[in-house]
């Protein structure tokens, strides 16, 4: 892990789209989320003045692309890897809620600019990777990019990793942003390869390998060949590894499940946001817990400020 004496620099890579919650055809409340965005703000909101993070994604040189900047930069998440594309949009999306809290999503994302951050030469996170202590992706990331995109992607999870960066992959996997689950597999074991922390949703994993129960995902997921391995099973406890040494962490109870849409993008925030501080993967999963306990009782990807001031770092 970086030395916690100086600030430690990381990088989320990812999209960043509108979002739009409520019942269609009347109130619709207007925010902005994506799974490594919702980990960079809660990132940078727990890990304190002691960790700068960083957000590399395209967006267009409209006013919803300007407004998103400055919403980012309000949470403190630094813009510079950030690549303007001009005539591109963010993509969109709209939420529908059940009684349970569960989620249903729609899209509108074909021609998001986050798809295109890999089109130009080089890019502001390839120039200035040697520099940062970490970095942060997730099966969406490489999901929305183009196979020239995803190579690079690769390559520079590899150089990072081999210079003793922390590479951190989520395998946040959706269908319906791959050609098949065969295109999603061949990806997900090349960046398994370059990373050496893997955060793993269990039912994820299960879905996208076929595997019969939740029981054989969480066995198959321990088997990756990653040194530190976080595996996230809904309330069950998180099961953490490190080196092979297997530890279970109890998942915090809560009155009422309001919106699970953020959960395991804040576990990552919180998991990672420690493990950078220098706590051990039984603390910082805790954390991570802890943290997602408290996001899924509002609504929305990322809830007010107010509502986990205790869980802010100083």
């Amino acid at each position: 892990m970086p030395s916690s004496r100086r600030p430690v620099s990381v990088a989320a890579l990812g999209e960043c789209m509108l979002e739009l919650q409520g019942e269609a055809f009347a109130g619709m409340r207007q925010s902005f989320g994506g799974d490594t965005l919702n980990t960079a703000v809660y990132l940078a909101r727990c890990g304190g003045a002691g960790l700068n993070v960083h957000y590399a994604t395209g967006l267009g040189d409209d006013g919803l692309s300007a407004g998103l900047l400055q919403r980012w930069a309000a949470e403190g998440v630094q813009t510079g890897l950030v690549q303007r594309l001009p005539g591109r949009l963010p993509g969109l999306y709209m939420i529908e809620l059940d009684d349970r809290g569960e989620r249903r999503f729609h899209y509108w994302r074909g021609q998001a600019a986050a798809r295109a951050y890999f089109d130009a030469a080089t890019t502001a996170l390839e120039e200035c990777a040697d520099t940062l202590d970490a970095l942060y992706l997730s099966g969406i990331s490489l999901a929305i990019l183009p196979d020239a995109g995803r190579e690079r992607v690769i390559t520079l999870m590899a150089r990072m990793r081999e210079r003793g960066a922390l590479v951190a992959f989520d395998n946040n996997y959706r269908p319906r942003l791959w050609a098949g689950a065969a295109e999603a597999r061949h990806w997900y074991e090349r960046a398994l390869a370059a990373s050496s922390l893997a955060l793993i949703t269990a039912d994820d994993h299960q879905a996208l390998h076929g595997l019969a129960s939740l029981d054989d995902a969480v066995a198959d997921a321990q088997a990756l060949p990653v040194v530190e391995i976080a595996i996230k099973r809904g309330a069950l406890p998180t099961r953490v590894g490190l080196g092979g040494a297997w530890r279970d962490v109890a998942t915090e109870a809560v009155p009422r499940i309001v919106d699970t849409t953020a959960a395991g993008d804040s576990f990552a925030a919180g998991y990672l946001s420690q493990r950078l501080r220098g706590a051990a993967p039984v603390e910082a999963a805790a954390f991570g817990n802890r943290l997602a306990a408290r996001v899924i009782q509002y609504p929305g990807a990322l809830i007010p400020r107010e509502e986990m001031r205790d869980l802010i770092a100083d």
